[in-house]
């Protein structure tokens, strides 16, 4: 079995940790092979943690990523897939495809583009919505959706960063975008931010929180809201008790899965601990993956 190890081109983003946790760790703000691989599942969860990479850090000594070994799009359950592929355009965003009872799917912030990949996914059903969470993540979205015949989708306040859109969410109230699809606007990590919640079980949160592994927790990227910590805050505040999810699938940090009360319960507090902190210096290196 190949010996793997991380190049120095890690940007330490947290992506290939997400599938391979057991595998791989931080050490000094960079990604580093913990251990290698003791059976085909260990080697095909470090495939999937490389070909999620957007830096294609995560390499065998051989040099070559067996492409028979590509995972993705990946199920998280039954109705939900990832779709890694992640693009250096977004800074190695997570991006996702949300398939829909009626057999249609929506693409969830956008993958690395190659009309390859987008035929992948494409298998999953026909593409019907590309959904925006934010200007961070728009990169790819005007061309999958243009490949897709798809609607693009932002926020007015992100638009300037995207304005060919087809559809733009304004205000604060939250809009039906489709059958049990609701865009819930969340100002703060840009003014445009927007969560998407599907059938009371996904919410697709952007960059505007996520799943801690450090903490144990729900967490705001606080060192990193580029818009507002503040702004946030209010938002989560008006939010929070609104929302019922058991998937917390966002942008950057790890995903969770949770029964919806306890989700709710910790999504309270997140508000309620948000709204106690104040504005500080971007720093990257802050981040509590």
């Amino acid at each position: 079995m190949d010996d793997w190890y991380v190049d120095d081109r890690c940007t330490n983003c947290d992506v290939a940790r997400q599938f391979a946790p057991d595998l791989i760790v931080e050490e000094d703000r960079t990604s580093r092979i913990l251990r290698q691989p003791d059976d085909e599942a260990e080697a095909r969860r470090l495939h999937a943690a490389a070909f999620a990479c957007h830096t294609r850090s995560i390499r065998p000594a051989s040099g070559r990523i067996d492409p028979a070994l590509d995972p993705f799009p990946m199920a998280l359950d039954d109705g939900v897939l990832v779709c890694g592929h992640n693009s250096r355009r977004t800074a190695g965003a997570n991006s996702y495809l949300l398939l829909r009872p009626s057999g249609t799917v929506m693409m969830v912030d956008t993958p690395r583009w190659s009309p390859g990949l987008a035929e992948r996914y494409a298998a999953s059903g026909p593409v019907t919505d590309v959904l925006l969470t934010h200007r961070d993540h728009v990169a790819h979205g005007r061309r999958y959706a243009d490949h897709f015949g798809a609607r693009l989708w932002i926020h007015e306040g992100d638009l300037d960063a995207v304005p060919d859109a087809d559809q733009v969410i304004r205000g604060l109230d939250p809009v039906e975008i489709g059958e049990g699809v609701t865009a819930h606007p969340l100002p703060g990590h840009t003014r445009g931010s927007v969560l998407y919640l599907a059938d009371d079980r996904y919410c697709f949160s952007g960059d505007s929180f996520y799943w801690s592994r450090t903490t144990g927790d729900l967490e705001v990227a606080e060192s990193v809201t580029w818009y507002s910590i503040e702004v946030l805050a209010a938002s989560l505040a008006r939010t929070a008790g609104h929302l019922r999810f058991e998937w917390v699938l966002p942008g950057h940090g790890d995903r969770c899965r949770l029964d919806a009360d306890e989700m709710s319960r910790r999504l309270c507090a997140l508000a309620e601990r948000t709204g106690s902190l104040r504005p500080r210096p971007i720093d990257f290196t802050a981040l509590r993956w």
